[in-house]
């Protein structure tokens, strides 16, 4: 029987119906138009533009770590040091700046030791067969003692020769009056999603966390690849410690406490999926700014913000809900 041209066209769009439909990120970007057409209506202070303008640039540093975050998630591991190597990275880049060294010398220096973590990371996990919770559970602690070392535990807010520069880079808005962390985090979500859809590296990153026997029996260079994952998972860190920095104008050991619980939900909720083999750089930044957007819309409604983690958590249970749903309908 012949297949018309119409008809052809037909099953395509009905294709690309169903599978927006049945996308968790596509509900999750639903679910934070709602919320912020909601928000503006109920409130007089959501929808102005200094409010916007700090919900576009806060969501900004999870996000961006939730990029390098998503990566490591989709070739089934974790990273619960986050949190931590931004400790870290800030830390360093603050104490050799307000040593005199330039900004350059102190991004390097930042960027650097956010690499090192991550190939400790990669090469204890990927060569020595130790678990990614272990593994990265430990350095959480090591990396936050490293950081109240390195700075004698005080408030690092004096920023060398270049401390204008420091904080133009973090809190200026260079083009348009776009906050400068936003318009970072379009540029690594525009990478990451390039290397995860059109790159061998991307395949081999969904290869490994589809079945990562018939991946190392394909040939793909799994220890080599979960090392890279790794390291990019804390160079996102070191990006957004950097970042975070120039925003805030001082550095303390308790930034980024708790971060790799909003990270991992971010990625998670935007439809990474734990047991690995999916996720996109677009989900991770549609996860990242639903929890913004619930963040924020907490103080706008008068709820006590110690709710935060309840909404938090119970969206996360929900996006693994749906996960596990979407499989149970695939295999009948």
């Amino acid at each position: 029987m012949a297949v018309t041209l119409d008809q052809t066209i037909g099953q395509k769009q009905q294709t690309w119906l169903s599978e927006k439909l049945g996308s968790q990120t596509f509900w999750v970007l639903v679910a934070v138009v709602l919320a912020c057409i909601f928000l503006s209506f109920a409130t007089d202070s959501f929808a102005t533009a200094k409010n916007l303008y700090n919900i576009t640039r806060n969501v900004t540093f999870v996000a961006i770590i939730a990029l390098g975050m998503t990566l490591v998630i989709i070739t089934g591991g974790i990273d619960l040091s986050v949190g931590s190597v931004l400790c870290l990275c800030s830390m360093i880049l603050g104490v050799v700046m307000h040593a005199g060294y330039s900004i350059e010398v102190g991004i390097a220096a930042s960027i650097g030791t956010a690499l090192a973590v991550g190939a400790f990371h990669g090469l204890l996990i990927a060569y020595i067969g130790m678990p990614p919770f272990v593994v990265t559970l430990g350095t959480l602690s090591i990396a936050r003692s490293l950081a109240m070392v390195a700075s004698g535990n005080t408030v690092v807010f004096q920023f060398g020769p270049d401390h204008d520069k420091l904080l133009s880079l973090g809190g200026g808005a260079w083009f348009f009056g776009i906050a400068n962390p936003v318009l970072y985090m379009i540029v690594l979500a525009l990478i990451t999603g390039f290397v995860l859809r059109w790159t061998k590296f991307g395949r081999h990153v969904y290869a490994i966390g589809g079945n990562e026997h018939a991946a190392t029996l394909t040939g793909v260079p799994v220890r080599p690849i979960k090392v890279a994952v790794y390291m990019i998972s804390s160079l996102s860190a070191g990006i957004a410690g950097i970042i975070q920095t120039g925003w805030l104008g001082a550095i303390t050991t308790n930034i980024g406490t708790g971060l790799e619980l909003q990270v991992i939900a971010a990625a998670v909720i935007g439809g990474a999926a734990l047991a690995g083999g999916v996720g996109t750089a677009f989900g991770a930044l549609v996860g990242a700014a639903l929890i913004e957007v619930i963040r924020n819309s907490l103080g706008l409604l008068g709820i006590n913000a110690f709710w935060q983690g309840c909404f938090i958590g119970g969206a996360i249970l929900l996006a693994v809900l749906f996960d596990r749903l979407r499989k149970f309908r695939q295999s009948e």
